[in-house]
This record gives structure tokens, C-alpha cells and sequence, in this order.
């Protein structure tokens, strides 16, 4: 949200520098207006595509914003240049007022630094006051443990607080130590789930290489954001800067890559568009289902189950409901199989087309699904799965969807074999390494071709 404000206000601004130039400039002239609404209509689209690829949106937290102004006026500068080549292209650069331009470029230069310098102040009074923080939990062991704990504690304002502090006690290799701290390390996992930590840090001694791989194994199955930073200040590095720079710190990223935020931005609003025409284009087939449902058997209209989106946060995913009422034991998911008893008759027929799906528009409408992703499994067979495939934990790196690439791909219902779960795990992780908008698009046209009925699905 915070990058979508940021791209609205910028425009705002070009816009509101144009206007005091022109109020300056243009109010005692004949110029034709229409020809300077049309430019600043090409400079306004061209910031939309300039500007994201700068970089000027992306997270400035706990860096010199120096860079980001540096960012700013060099992309600036290049959609009015581009914008004056295209005048001269076009042979009319006479009929646009030169300082008119001028005014335009140096006034709304000035607000883009203003603006952020004003939003970046604020940001720090409300990191001081406690919110909009990252909450990060660092593990580990030595002075420079010590340092970074330190840094963060001190520096409240630079968008990370400090959730938990794990000190590790194993550097010497003893068993009994190591035990001990895996411990640790695991009852991270609980506060990771309930959202409570954002990013876990392992902060040792770079001679700790053995040690440190331990940790990191350990921490493989959370659902988080992992960094690992190394004391190089033991290998005589002073500066070595770059991208994996943090507070000061060189930082190593050991999750799987994430999407970029102009990517997040897009599917997002994707996300939330596509619901709501979903929601408002079926609403009279949702009413007839849920008629359908209550007049043939008894019980609410709605299923709802707790599965993990994102991080591995917990929500509650809606359904119709396709079962008869049924006891059920806790810990316990038993899958739907051929020929079900407990399946209602217009259960199968909402099953088979997958229209029981259709309420979890809801769940992409409140931020907690996606159209496109890997599919939510039940709390009990992530727990049972999640050990014995290798990077099944990955999904959780974006938000599940209503439908995904192994969907489309034949991978639906009963998933009574461990190879099954794991082919399905498999394209998953191809969506995950692979995801693009066109290739969301191509499966959900896939899905709304084809994608509904399948002999899979009980």
C-alpha cells in the first residue's frame, strides 16, 4: 500500500509543479493549453515507468537517504530530457514555453525531495512511537552478536525492533550445547506463525562457518525471511558496501528470492481488482449455490478451515460447504475420497466443478490469498509433509491462490501418495521461481477454460 501511495503522490506532484509553472509563467500568454496538458500528460506516464525502474520505490529502511535524492533527480532529469528530445523530434520545441519547462523541472525537483524528506521524518517519529518496524529476532553468540544487537537497540528509528534475542552456546561443538540450542532456534517457529517475528538474523563469528550452517539448517522450515550476517570484520573488511549492506551491516539473504515490489505492487492490484469483478459478476450464481445448499441439507452455508498464507500466518479460508455435518477429530484431516458418504449430492457437483472455491474471493479481497499461488493444504499435512519434501516450506514465501500452476496442470484432490504431494510441490516451486503476469494470466485463462472440472477432484 505504502508503494501505491508513494506513485500516487508523485504524480500529485509533477502535476502541481506544472500548474505553479504555468500559474507563472503561462498566465499572461495566448498558448494553446491543450498542447501542454498533452506533454504533461507524457511526462506523467513516463515517471509511472521511470521511476519504478530507478529504484525509487523500493525500501529505504535503515539506509542514508542521500542515494534515494541522488535516485530521484537522476530519473527526474531523464523523463524531461526524453521529453524535450520528443519536442524536438516532433519539431515543437517553439511551441512550449522554455521556461515554462524550467520552472516546471526545478519546481517539482524541489517538492519530489520535499515530499520524501517530510515522509521519511514522519516515518522515524512513528518508528520511535513503535510502528511501522520490522520485528527481528537475532541469534547468536560473541562480540559481534553483542554489536548488532547493540546498533538495533540504539537506533529505534531506523524501521527494526528487536523481538527476541536467542545467545547460541554451541560454538565448541558439544552435543549436549547443540541440543540445547536447537531448542531455541525451534521455538522461534511458534512466533513466526502468529506473525510476531518478520525476520530472524544469525549473527556469529565468521570462523563459526560449521556452526553457522547448523543454525541455518535449523531455521530452514520457518516461514521468514533468514539473514545471515557474518563477522567480516574478522576478515580486516572495513567497507564493502553494496546491496547486502544493512544498518552497517553486511547482510546475506538466505531465503528463497522474493518478487521485487513493483511486482508485488502489480499482482496485488491484480489481486484485489479481479476479486471484486469476481465477486460482483457471480453474485447471482453465489446466491443460488448458497440456496442450493441450505434447502438440501442441514448446516451453515459456509465451510471455513484454518490454513497458512503468507510467512506461514494462520487465517481462515472460505468454502461452500460440500459435506454433511460430521464429527471430526482434532489433529485429524481425513481428504475427501471417490464415492465419499460424507459428501452432499450438490457437494459432488460443487467439488467436481471446483465452484466450491468461489467464496475464497473473499479471502484474495481481505489480503489473505491470492488469484494465482500454490494452493493452501490443511494444518496437519503441512505439518506431516513439510519434513519429508524438500523445500515444501517454500510455498509460504508468497500468498497461496485460488488456483496455481499444478492446478492447471492436473494436480487436484486426493493426494494419497507422498509422490503426488511432492510433483505438486514441484510445480509449485516452478511458480515460484518462474512468476511473471503473463504467467498468472495464462493460468487463470487456463483455469476459467478448462481448469474447473476435473476426474480428480472428489
Amino acid at each position: 500500500m505504502k508503494q501505491i501511495l508513494a506513485r500516487v503522490c508523485d504524480v500529485i506532484v509533477i502535476v502541481a509543479g506544472a500548474l505553479t509553472a504555468a500559474h507563472a509563467v503561462l498566465r499572461d500568454t495566448d498558448a494553446s493549453i491543450a498542447i501542454y496538458v498533452l506533454y504533461c500528460a507524457a511526462i506523467v506516464a513516463g515517471s509511472l515507468a521511470v521511476f519504478p525502474a530507478s529504484g525509487v520505490y523500493r525500501s529505504w529502511r535503515s539506509r542514508p537517504l542521500g542515494g534515494l535524492y541522488v535516485r530521484v533527480l537522476m530519473a527526474w532529469c531523464f523523463i524531461q530530457a526524453c521529453g524535450a528530445l520528443v519536442l524536438l523530434a516532433v519539431d515543437s520545441v517553439d511551441t512550449v514555453s522554455r521556461e515554462w519547462l524550467f520552472l516546471w523541472f526545478a519546481a517539482t525537483a524541489a517538492l519530489l525531495i520535499l515530499a520524501r524528506a517530510l515522509t521519511y521524518g514522519i516515518l522515524r517519529r512513528l518508528r520511535f512511537f513503535g510502528l511501522d518496524q520490522t520485528r527481528v529476532t537475532i541469534a547468536g553468540q560473541g562480540r559481534h552478536f553483542e554489536d548488532i544487537v547493540h546498533k538495533v537497540q540504539v537506533h529505534n528509528r531506523s524501521g527494526y525492533a528487536i523481538s527476541d534475542i536467542v545467545t547460541l552456546d554451541a560454538l565448541d561443538g558439544d552435543a549436549a550445547s547443540w541440543a540445547a540450542d536447537e531448542r531455541k532456534l525451534a521455538s522461534l517457529f511458534p512466533g513466526v506463525e502468529a506473525g510476531l517475528i518478520d525476520e530472524v538474523w544469525i549473527a556469529l563469528p565468521v570462523t563459526a562457518q560449521k556452526f553457522a550452517m547448523r543454525s541455518i539448517e535449523a531455521l530452514r522450515c520457518a516461514p521468514v525471511r533468514v539473514r545471515y550476517l557474518p563477522d567480516v570484520q574478522e576478515l580486516g573488511l572495513r567497507d564493502i558496501g553494496g546491496p547486502l549492506e544493512m544498518s552497517g551491516v553486511p547482510s546475506i539473504s538466505l531465503s528463497a528470492r522474493r518478487y521485487s515490489p513493483d511486482a508485488l505492487i502489480d499482482k496485488e492490484l491484480f489481486d484485489r481488482l479481479f476479486s471484486a469483478l469476481a465477486l460482483l459478476s457471480l453474485s447471482p450464481l453465489l446466491i443460488a449455490i448458497a440456496a442450493a445448499i441450505k434447502l438440501t441439507s442441514p448446516g451453515p452455508v459456509f465451510f471455513r478451515q484454518q490454513r497458512k498464507g503468507l510467512n506461514g500466518r494462520k487465517f481462515s479460508i472460505y468454502k461452500f460447504r460440500s459435506m454433511y455435518l460430521h464429527d471430526t477429530h482434532h489433529g485429524v484431516v481425513k481428504q475427501a475420497t471417490k464415492n465419499d458418504s460424507r459428501i452432499t449430492p450438490v457437494g459432488r457437483f460443487l467439488r467436481r466443478t471446483s465452484l466450491d472455491e468461489l467464496p475464497q474471493f473473499i479471502n484474495v479481497l481481505r489480503g489473505e490469498m491470492s488469484v494465482v499461488g500454490p494452493r493452501p493444504h490443511a494444518l496437519e499435512h503441512d505439518a506431516f509433509y513439510a519434513p519429508q519434501i524438500d523445500d515444501y516450506i517454500q510455498r509460504y514465501r508468497v500468498k497461496p491462490g485460488i488456483t496455481g500452476w499444478a492446478q492447471v496442470n492436473g494436480f487436484r484432490g486426493e493426494t494419497d501418495q507422498l509422490e503426488k504431494m511432492a510433483s505438486r510441490v514441484e510445480y509449485d516451486l516452478y511458480y515460484l521461481n518462474n512468476r511473471s503476469f503473463a504467467l498468472d494470466i495464462q493460468i487463470v485463462l487456463r483455469t476459467i477454460v478448462h481448469g474447473f472440472v476435473s476426474k480428480h477432484a472428489y
